[in-house]
């Protein structure tokens, strides 16, 4: 399953969520059975070169969703976690938030 996050920076250890306006790449995390298999970085989500992106996880729940949902994604929010690795942590022990939740 693929993982769409919005990131500062683009080093996989270094790299924080951070807000859609505040944005400067786009972290693609590929999961599969309980473990990150890759994590790559692009400018621009609509070239990622995936047909389908699984979830979107986002800095908070007053961002603008409603696009990821209309392309089939599942919204969810974090709650404290800041780098990729703990966001995926907290994905694996379904510790974040749904948006609209």
């Amino acid at each position: 399953m693929l993982i769409l996050i919005p990131v500062k920076g683009d080093d996989e250890k270094l790299a924080k969520i951070t807000t859609l306006a505040g944005r400067e790449r786009w972290a693609v995390v590929d999961f599969d059975a309980g473990e990150v298999r890759s994590v790559t970085f692009h400018d621009d989500r609509m070239e990622t070169g995936y047909d389908f992106i699984d979830f979107v996880i986002l800095e908070n729940k007053f961002e603008n969703y409603l696009d990821f949902m209309e392309e089939g994604m599942m919204v969810l929010v974090r709650r404290e976690e800041e780098t990729i690795e703990e966001l995926i942590e907290a994905f694996k022990f379904k510790e974040l938030d749904e948006a609209g939740i």
